[in-house]
């Protein structure tokens, strides 16, 4: 990571928006690096004096008094059910009847709906498990099982590991250089890895076997400061993250999908 690189992270860093591999790259060029080390130190004390509560203006009390006078009264929910329903019938027992039939039943829609939110949908859950997946590999240095550039040795050293063979391009010349690959166990089954990067930028690919019949074109979204990416293809389910930017990761899936499979 160099000095233009470091300066143009350095707010987002501050902020604590950067994803993890982002800010121990800018960590580590920080500890060596002292003319960033100022301006870091610069622009984290500009950012806390911002935040100073000095920095606050009160609104008046006369002011505050004037602006809740002009607002509309606002009756509760309990006032408004007591106006539909008791008043109607003068307050007597049988008009609360219909209020607590209501009650009753919006308690038990929300609690229905509550468990029903409560489950993660099956997407929702793999989604999660490769966001962890990938963040546990970057923390303990397992990117690797077999590390390579040369697409003719990670392919091999696939074989006999898994029950099918993972298509193994070389994006190189586009400027996402194959890395290496290892094996690693996602949605209760063995997938191939290929790791790729885009400069600093790790892209994790997942690939197992699937059904392609029908299935969309790519949709890239974030998640915990990560973009995922999910297609089929050719018999095989995609997913790729990284926390390079949307941009350059529709690039590696467009060279991707346009590079013949091996």
């Amino acid at each position: 990571m160099d000095h233009e690189q470091v300066l143009e992270l350095l707010p987002g860093y501050i902020d604590e928006e950067l994803s993890l591999s982002e800010a121990l790259e800018l960590e580590r060029h920080l500890a060596g690096c002292e003319p960033c080390k100022r301006a870091y130190e610069q622009q984290r004390q500009v950012s806390a004096q911002l935040r100073h509560a000095n920095l606050r203006v009160e609104a008046p009390a006369e002011l505050v008094k004037r602006i809740r006078a002009a607002l509309p009264a606002r009756r509760s929910r309990w006032q408004r059910l007591w106006d539909r329903f008791g008043r109607s019938s003068g307050g007597g027992s049988w008009g609360w009847a219909p209020v607590g039939a209501m009650v009753t039943s919006v308690v038990a829609l929300a609690w229905s709906a509550g468990l029903y939110l409560a489950v993660p949908s099956g997407e929702t859950r793999l989604t999660q498990e490769l966001v962890d997946d990938h963040v546990r590999s970057l923390q303990f240095n397992h990117l690797f099982d077999v590390i390579s550039t040369d697409r003719h040795t990670v392919k091999p050293w696939f074989d006999g590991k898994l029950d099918f063979a993972p298509p193994v391009v070389d994006l190189a010349r586009q400027g996402y250089p194959l890395v290496g690959g290892r094996l690693d166990y996602l949605n209760g089954r063995s997938v191939a890895v290929m790791v790729y990067r885009y400069k600093l930028h790790p892209i994790n690919l997942y690939v197992w076997p699937g059904n392609d019949a029908g299935a969309p074109p790519p949709r890239i979204y974030q998640q915990q400061g990560y973009h995922l990416a999910h297609w089929s293809a050719a018999g095989m389910n995609y997913w790729a993250i990284t926390d390079a930017g949307e941009t350059e990761l529709n690039g590696f899936i467009a060279n991707l999908l346009a590079h013949p499979a091996s």
